[in-house]
């Protein structure tokens, strides 16, 4: 929700004394009277006195207006007496300015310039313009490369025919062989209706093929996937964020599930970082009866000091599963800590990021933007799903090294509607912790070399394993079979071969052997994304997930807590 805020840019810049006497420089003087920032045309507001700022006695106090006026003076001394003040780029500079001073607020404000911001608003529209295809760097003895993953059902990208495997060399004839995905995916996406030229080369030849494609808008779901994962339970992919259209979305997957003999349900949150506050709030009601308390906002200013409850009519009351992980954050902790808080679903999988700060979206002139932390979520049961950071770095923040102690712990203990202990202060601790497959440094080594073996052999270009070629486009209503690309004794042969030709030292004949389920793993999902697409893929490895296999061992314990809120509902 955007908010018309006052903002002013307080950016204290420590300067010498022979700088700040520079000839034309900026004279600061109380009650000095500059241009106001301004929000929006037709508006603009006066500063008004900020408090102590810890100088000395008696001095003035530090206003926005002397902030402003500082950081005009330190900008014009830089580009006037830098060394390579010439060459510098003042909207980059004034771009680190604001979000070094976002910084030390708290990790989570943000700027954005008017691209970075018209795409954070493209994502919240569950849409981009583009040509609709997943692409990826994968790199051979230090040499980088962009490939196709997939392409989307419909899309450009897929009517054009380009396929898993194909390496981007050039857009609109720009040699891009080495460049990051991301410098490769900015070049592709671009305005509603624009063309764009891309040329690839295709496994197992070296001849370009050059496609024309016309820029359209592409879908980008909150849930990609779902499905029955046996003959009661359902499966819903709620990883893609929460945007305009998530509620809707579930709705029809859950309509769809009933339909095939649903009677409980994973709901996987992994990887989903936020998004949409009301549409967090949707989601968690739907399993709610109507009036049941979802959250509690508090900041600053009245307007975000509010509560949030479920305004179903007929909540759904089928056991329910929900799998969380470190990636877990924000508006998908808000769901998570609402549904333990009422005993209403067992929560599974790893400790969630710990995301509870509120951004308010706020348009700047120009285009640009801001996201503002306004206020603190607080779950059902009073808990803060904030972490700590006001001693922690950045990188340590971000990689979650902000543990609470034992003893911290029991200052954030709150008890749910069944009376369960429960933690707050750093995320949503799982009811039953699961720990997810881990990526070693061996795992990881092996990435690369699986994906470039696998466009190889889904080209049909490996000798004696042609039974593996896919020749078609990717068929994306198939489904393919549980037996379907098995990986025999001869495909983990020549990847051997393949693996000892890379001179890459992890990669022995015993990390080989050890990891051969995981190359089997990985080389079957990117079979399945060659011939089906990256949906039906995904499924494969779901197959041998180990916490959604653990969730499914659990469903005694979530009829349990069903049964607790819903009697009856446990023999359902």
């Amino acid at each position: 929700m955007r908010k018309a805020l006052l903002l002013f840019l307080l950016l204290p810049v420590a300067l010498s004394a022979s700088l700040s006497a520079q000839e034309g420089s900026a004279e600061r003087t109380t009650g000095e009277e500059v241009e106001p920032f301004r929000i929006s045309r037709g508006q603009s507001f006066s500063a008004s006195p900020g408090g102590d700022s810890g100088r000395s006695k008696g001095a003035p106090a530090f206003t926005a207006t002397q902030a402003l006026v500082d950081y005009r003076e330190a900008l014009e001394l830089v580009l006037a007496n830098h060394v390579s003040g010439a060459e510098a780029d003042t909207a980059r500079l004034t771009k680190s300015a604001i979000e070094s001073m976002l910084l030390t607020l708290d990790p989570h404000s943000n700027y954005f310039d008017p691209a970075e911001y018209a795409e954070l608003l493209s994502d919240q529209h569950s849409e981009y313009f583009g040509i609709g295809a997943s692409i990826a760097n994968f790199g051979r003895e230090g040499s980088l490369a962009t490939y196709v993953v997939s392409t989307f059902e419909g899309s450009p990208a897929h009517r054009a025919g380009l396929r898993f495997g194909d390496r981007i060399v050039a857009i609109d004839g720009k040699d891009v062989r080495g460049r990051d995905s991301l410098v490769v995916r900015n070049l592709v996406r671009g305005p509603v209706g624009s063309e764009v030229t891309i040329s690839a080369e295709r496994a197992g030849s070296h001849s370009l093929i050059t496609v024309k494609l016309r820029r359209t808008r592409v879908p980008q779901p909150s849930i990609p996937d779902f499905y029955m994962v046996n003959g009661t339970v359902g499966y819903v992919d709620l990883s893609a964020g929460f945007n305009y259209t998530t509620s809707e979305e579930l709705d029809v997957a859950l309509r769809e599930l009933s339909r095939k003999g649903m009677r409980s349900l994973i709901l996987d949150l992994r990887d989903n970082t936020g998004g949409i506050l009301e549409q967090a709030v949707h989601v968690a009601g739907k399993f709610l009866p109507k009036g049941t308390k979802i959250l509690s906002q508090k900041g600053r200013l009245e307007f975000d000091n509010r509560e949030w409850s479920s305004r179903s009519r007929t909540e759904l009351s089928f056991p329910l599963i929900v799998l969380v992980n470190e990636d877990t954050a924000s508006a998908s902790e808000i769901v998570a800590g609402a549904l333990q808080d009422h005993d209403r679903a067992l929560i599974v999988g790893d400790r969630t990021f710990g995301k509870g700060l509120v951004q308010s979206v706020i348009d700047l002139p120009y285009g640009a933007g801001l996201t503002l932390t306004t206020a603190k979520y607080y779950t059902p049961s009073g808990r803060l799903i904030q972490r700590d950071y006001s001693n922690v770095g950045l990188y340590d923040y971000y990689n979650h090294k902000s543990i609470l102690t034992e003893g911290q712990e029991q200052r954030y203990l709150k008890k749910t509607a069944g009376g369960r202990p429960v933690f707050g202060g750093d995320g949503i601790r799982p009811d039953e912790v699961v720990k997810a497959e881990s990526l070693n440094a061996a795992r990881a080594a092996l990435l690369d070399p699986i994906f470039l073996f696998s466009r190889e052999l889904a080209a049909g270009y490996l000798p004696g394993l042609g039974a593996y070629k896919i020749s078609d486009q990717v068929h994306y209503s198939g489904a393919g079979t549980d037996r379907e690309f098995e990986i025999t004794a001869d495909v983990h042969k020549a990847f051997r071969e393949y693996a000892a030709t890379l001179g890459d030292p992890i990669l022995t004949a015993s990390v080989l052997e050890r990891e051969e389920e995981f190359i089997s793993e990985r080389l079957r999902f990117n079979l399945y994304s060659a011939a089906y697409g990256n949906v039906v893929a995904n499924r494969v490895l779901n197959s041998g997930d180990p916490q959604i296999l653990k969730a499914l061992d659990l469903f005694p314990k979530a009829r349990q807590l069903a049964s607790r809120l819903n009697p009856g509902s446990a023999n359902k």
